[in-house]
């Protein structure tokens, strides 16, 4: 199983129960892999522009509490 269209074949060939564990299984897989993203992302300095924003905008008084 090498390329996506053969994933997705055998993905829709699951049936209902093993489906769902591949589900759960691939929505922490996938929320692990972002986490992972972030974290290289914040450690490169990719994310300084956006925090230096956040904290201009804090200052100025333009958040609003959630």
């Amino acid at each position: 199983m090498s390329t996506v269209q053969e994933i997705e074949q055998a993905v829709k060939k699951l049936p209902p129960e093993e489906l769902a564990t591949f589900r759960s299984w691939f929505l922490e897989f996938d929320a692990d892999a972002w986490e992972l993203q972030f974290a290289d992302d914040a450690k490169a300095g990719k994310l300084d522009r956006h925090a230096a924003q956040a904290d201009a905008d804090f200052k100025a008084g333009r958040c609003t509490e959630l």
